[in-house]
């Protein structure tokens, strides 16, 4: 065993996630021989005392089986079609599966607009925690059935990620068909070196992600880093791992070096900052100059509109706006007070102008603190 994997050991909370190219074998639907020893090892890991929330993949390619296509399509709506036709099949081999070990499932399916709009985010979350004190496994999947490219997800590592911040979750498993993040792509290079630990935040980690991904599924190793780096904001350690060795996570349960893990070292966000900062869609973006970016950076204040130099994109009050500075870099994400024609006209200026320019004055501050979370 080796130190950082031995942290784990007393993790409580566990979501899992598994793609569309370890539960699916092309052409011929789903892999069931996998759900089953899944179905186990999440057995054995409740047996242990820990909670899991499963987030899976593969109703889209057992659709796609059903239906007899061969290759995944591009039109949202075949998309829809194959993922309403395998999502049957899908919960169905985990009830079944999940069944022989004494344990009840539950189906929960999400869409960005359910985690973006704040009330719909607690119901879900009060719906997941409810599920877990009931001794349920939740059963995760995007809703791809309704979706629309403007809320989708674009991969399922992205969807555990968000859920492991909205369950506050210990620990997030990401199965893939590689051992683990390798310094170099392992399929061509044959002296790739695995990552056994690192902290999320590593910016040397971006080069050897890469972005390679599978036929069926939508995520290469770079969704895997985005979504550690997102689950870290939480306070979970992430570990991408294989799926491919049934024994696996309870290697991992135990302590053993399997996999990569990577570790959170920033300090927890609260649960509405997670929120704020889990927005995919953004509305507009806000330039800070250089005084601006120090102020938030360093004394945790609100953004007015004085340090704001360009205003990009409509939005609305309330809606969410990234803040980068002069070189394009984020800096933070915040629910703007005025709207993007507002800001337009006070950016630049002090607090005390604004009534004179907008004939009223909601807020002194463009974005309050309260509202702001940095992201670099």
């Amino acid at each position: 065993m080796t130190e950082p994997h031995q942290q784990l050991l007393n993790t409580k909370r566990w979501v899992i996630k598994i793609g569309s190219a370890l539960l699916t074998r092309i052409g011929e639907g789903l892999d069931t021989d996998r759900i089953r020893w899944l179905s186990a090892e999440i057995a054995e890991l409740r047996r242990q005392g820990k909670e899991v929330v499963l987030v899976t993949s593969g109703s889209v390619a057992a659709g796609m089986q059903k239906l007899g296509w061969k290759r995944r399509p591009h039109e949202i709506h075949r998309l829809q079609a194959a993922a309403s036709v395998g999502q049957m099949e899908l919960v169905n081999a985990y009830a079944t599966e999940c069944g022989k070990h004494g344990i009840h499932t539950a189906q929960i399916l999400l869409t960005h607009s359910d985690l973006s709009d704040r009330g719909r985010h607690l119901n879900a979350r009060s719906a997941l925690q409810t599920l877990l004190e009931l001794d349920i496994l939740p059963v995760v999947n995007e809703n791809d059935t309704i979706a629309t490219e403007e809320i989708r997800f674009g991969d399922n590592d992205t969807l555990a990620a968000m859920t492991a911040n909205l369950v506050e979750a210990d620990v997030l498993v990401i199965l893939t068909d590689q051992d683990g993040l390798f310094d170099s792509d392992p399929r061509t290079n044959p002296d790739a070196r695995m990552i056994a630990a690192s902290a999320a935040s590593n910016a040397a980690l971006d080069q050897m992600a890469g972005d390679s991904k599978g036929e069926l599924g939508r995520g290469g190793m770079t969704t895997k880093l985005l979504a550690a780096r997102r689950a870290a904001r939480s306070g979970a350690y992430t570990v991408i791992l294989s799926g491919k060795h049934p024994d696996n996570l309870r290697y991992l349960a135990a302590g053993h070096a399997v996999g990569t893990l990577l570790w959170p070292d920033n300090k927890p966000i609260t649960a509405r900052q997670q929120w704020l900062v889990g927005h995919l869609i953004a509305k507009g973006q806000l330039v800070l100059d250089d005084g601006a970016v120090a102020v938030l950076r360093e004394q945790g204040r609100s953004l007015l509109p004085v340090g704001v130099t360009h205003v990009e994109g409509k939005f609305t009050r309330g809606e969410l706006v990234i803040c980068r500075d002069v070189n394009g870099k984020e800096i933070a994400r915040g629910l703007a007070n005025y709207n993007a024609d507002e800001a337009h006209l006070i950016k630049g200026k002090p607090s005390s102008e604004i009534e004179s320019i907008l004939g009223y004055v909601g807020e002194p501050e463009l974005i309050h603190r309260d509202n702001l979370v940095l992201t670099s």
